[in-house]
């Protein structure tokens, strides 16, 4: 695993809290991230919702520099799956 999704999973780690489902962060180039009650971990597994942006767009939600539904809006950030899930994961990291 590179530095680079190390320090991301040290990161959604530090920054979730409380979500009860299953999420995938896929940063293409880099690999995936899986969030789910045990906490976020690099992994490729099956979720409920899967979340694709470039590193720099993932860097920048994860700094609070972009708001994710603005990131959504702008196609900078793509949802695959529920939804829900989605905006449960937002909440969770807010």
């Amino acid at each position: 695993m590179s530095d680079q999704m190390t320090q991301a999973v040290a990161a959604l780690n530090d920054r979730v809290s409380g979500f009860a489902g299953s999420a995938k962060f896929v940063i293409p180039g880099q690999g995936s991230i899986v969030v789910d009650e045990g906490g976020a971990r690099a992994g490729d597994d099956d979720t409920a919702v899967t979340l694709t942006a470039e590193a720099d767009v993932f860097e920048a939600i994860m700094a609070g520099d972009m708001d994710p539904t603005s990131a959504f809006m702008t196609g900078k950030l793509t949802i695959d799956g529920d939804m829900g899930q989605a905006m449960a994961l937002a909440q969770a990291m807010a």
